[in-house]
């Protein structure tokens, strides 16, 4: 290892954060500030400072486990490798290959997406491969195609925000999931500008906002077509920046129209006063931004519930000009780079889609492979996991565990035990892993090097700055390995950079072009905004593009340039309350911990400050109970029951319940969502759902 610090960045949220590792004189590391790095400035979150406790042997895992006699038990590499190709071999041979589903994950880099998604269609033929981002970010990137064209969380980069006048943060509470990005909000109040927070929970997010807006769970969609009836009604319509630089005005307007105030109100129970005064703090500056999370994206509509938001930005003229815009705060390390380079069930590297030939051509090429060859796009998600054990008989899992965090949890874990065969890869022995016929130990963030992609769309070089425990490999060997087992000798590199290099021409032209970005360049600056394509000068010393940290400033990535409005209209929940399941439940994260909190769970510092599950309800709704602070509650939908603590407080809504979703077991929130699926994006509703809630007695 190296005396110096190694700089790099966090491996848990879409922030991506600078930090340095440095060696102790006892061995391993610890994190140090990179206070150079713009957007974090050195600030950490405990996640991100307690990372390296993963690095430990004695939490992860460091040898290949076999399953002997309904046990899990140590064994060799070349014994491991050889059952999962003979297993996925033979499953093939009598089912086809589709018969073999592939998973992956939004934390894999760059490198580890793109072989895996390749291994996927050229090694094993499938088509059955996604990915667990379609349950972060995907209405939010279809919404982005439809009306611009083009899907990058953020089209602009996080320091535009203390700049710009306004800004409507639309189901996030980040002060938790991603507390160092709360600077950016606090210096926007600092510099005069406003926060508008929607949320149906006060949350330590709401707390800083100008003005917090707390609709019933399921309709955001209503809160932004109402206030986009009365951008019209008041007469604030940018007519000009609609007539020059979009399409389909008339429809969305005659849409939006049907939504008027008192109507909304009805619906969301946010007061027509209230929607009055965000119109106004969100119209009166000369730029402002529409920021949306999982609240809103996490729906059965919630590709048209971001398209309405998209309309309120476009017809106030709030987007393609600086300081303004829609934009997503992705969630995972890399839920855009991993959506953007082949492991999600339609696409092809460089955010290519799958059922283009031009796209198929393209990338059969650069693969060395016939493009009739590619199979086509697959089974979404849920829709795979839901698949297993019948038409999908095996599977393959890189860094994900839907044992915890899929929708209809108790459903899919049934599913995965099904299944005749399963293998996955992880740092830890996962809930999921637990369940695994073998379990191959990985590198992690600080033991190998690739790119991830941040919420900005800046690409980032991850370096290594510490060996892994021998007996450990990287997801790069074992696709190799599996490859080569598999009749496929070459074109499975285990150098990362190597496969950046395939990576690069594979996503040249395409709508993610990095084919202008090297690890050089990403080693010497702080990460490159894409596209940013290769110059096609050959002199000797070609320019070299900037890259594009701010999209859209000319024109909109549509054929005619033009942004384009999609007209929505307000529908409900796919499950509403009613006399069996009267309240509403909503689901999300705490500060200490992460995701499924596969990792987080195992480091002390964390579990110490997030134990374990909770049912955060109000006061009326606990007195209806009779539970007190603490006391056991069971939740219970039509999937199943969960029992957690009860946390009361008055910052939710009396007819709404809140589960973080971090932990397996009975207090496991993922139980009880609902698996309903937006028709575009294919995301499963997961906030919101009807429940009743049981007093526990011992």
């Amino acid at each position: 290892m190296e005396t110096a610090s190694t700089p790099t960045h966090c491996p848990y949220c879409a922030l991506q954060c600078g930090m340095a590792l440095s060696p102790l004189p006892t061995g391993g590391v610890e994190v140090t500030e990179r206070p150079g790095f713009p957007v974090n400035r050195g600030a950490l979150c405990g996640k991100g400072r307690t990372a390296p406790a993963l690095l430990s042997s004695r939490l992860r895992l460091t040898t290949p486990l076999v399953r002997r006699n309904g046990e899990l038990a140590p064994a060799g590499w070349d014994e491991a490798l050889d059952l999962i190709a003979g297993e996925l071999g033979r499953i093939r041979t009598e089912h086809g290959p589709d018969a073999l589903g592939v998973f992956g994950g939004g934390g894999l880099t760059n490198e580890k997406a793109y072989t895996l998604g390749k291994f996927a269609r050229v090694v094993l033929g499938t088509s059955q491969i996604d990915y667990n981002g379609r349950f972060c970010m995907s209405s939010a990137a279809a919404g982005g195609i439809k009306a611009f064209g083009l899907d990058r969380g953020l089209p602009f980069p996080l320091e535009d925000i203390p700049r710009t006048g306004c800004v409507i943060l639309v189901g996030s509470n980040l002060a938790e999931t991603m507390p160092p990005a709360l600077r950016f909000f606090r210096e926007l109040r600092e510099n005069g500008g406003t926060l508008i927070v929607v949320d149906p929970r006060r949350t330590r997010t709401a707390e800083q906002a100008d003005l917090h807006l707390a609709p019933r769970p399921g309709t955001d969609l209503a809160l932004a077509l109402g206030l986009l009836h009365l951008v019209v009604a008041e007469g604030r319509v940018d007519e000009g920046f609609v007539r020059e630089r979009t399409s389909g005005w008339e429809d969305a307007r005659a849409a939006a129209m049907a939504h008027w105030p008192e109507y909304v109100e009805r619906i969301t129970g946010v007061s027509v006063p209230q929607l009055r005064e965000a119109v106004r703090l969100f119209c009166e500056p000369e730029a402002a931004m529409v920021l949306t999370a999982r609240g809103p994206e996490q729906q059965a509509k919630g590709t048209d519930t971001v398209g309405a938001w998209i309309n309120l930005c476009l017809a106030t003229g709030r987007a393609g000009r600086p300081l303004s815009g829609y934009g997503c705060l992705t969630g995972q390390g890399n839920g855009q780079g991993g959506r953007e380079h082949g492991q999600k069930a339609d696409q092809l590297p460089g955010y290519r889609k799958l059922d283009d030939p031009a796209a198929r051509r393209h990338v059969a090429g650069v693969w060395g492979v016939d493009p009739a060859s590619l199979p086509g796009p697959g089974r979404s998600a849920y829709e795979l996991l839901d698949a297993l054990g019948r038409d999908v008989r095996s599977l393959l899992l890189m860094g994900s565990n839907p044992v915890v965090s899929a929708p209809r949890a108790a459903h899919v874990e049934e599913r995965l035990k099904s299944l005749d065969f399963l293998a996955v890869c992880d740092v830890v022995l996962s809930e999921t892993a637990a369940l695994a016929d073998v379990v191959l130990p990985v590198t992690q963030w600080a033991e190998e090097s690739g790119t991830t992609t941040s919420l900005e769309g800046r690409v980032l070089l991850r370096r290594q700055a510490v060996s892994p425990p021998e007996g450990v490999r990287s997801d790069l060997e074992v696709l190799h390995g599996l490859a080569a087992r598999l009749g496929v000798e070459k074109g499975f590199p285990t150098d990362p950079e190597e496969v950046f290099e395939e990576l690069r021409r594979a996503s040249a032209g395409g709508p993610a072009d990095y084919s202008g970005i090297t690890y050089r360049r990403l080693a010497e600056e702080d990460g490159v905004f894409w596209p940013c394509p290769a110059d096609a000068d050959a002199s000797d010393a070609p320019p070299v593009h900037p890259g594009t940290p701010r999209l859209f400033l000319d024109r909109f990535a549509t054929p005619d340039g033009r942004a384009r409005f999609v007209p929505v209209s307000h529908r409900a929940a796919a499950e509403e309350p009613d006399a069996e399941y009267p309240v509403l439940l909503t689901t999300g994260r705490v500060l200490a911990q992460y995701q499924s909190g596969a990792q987080t769970r195992r480091v002390d510092e964390l579990n110490a400050a997030a134990p374990g599950p909770f049912v955060e309800l109000h006061p009326r709704l606990a007195a209806r109970l009779g539970a007190a602070e603490g006391d056991p509650v069971a939740v219970v939908s039509r999937r199943g029951r969960a029992v957690a603590p009860a946390r009361i407080t008055a910052g939710i809504r009396p007819d709404t319940v809140f589960m973080p979703f971090h932990w397996p077991g009975e207090g496991r929130a993922n139980t009880l969502t609902n698996p309903a699926l937006d028709p575009t994006s294919r995301m499963p509703e997961f906030k919101v759902c009807a429940v009743r809630l049981e007093a526990v007695t011992s």
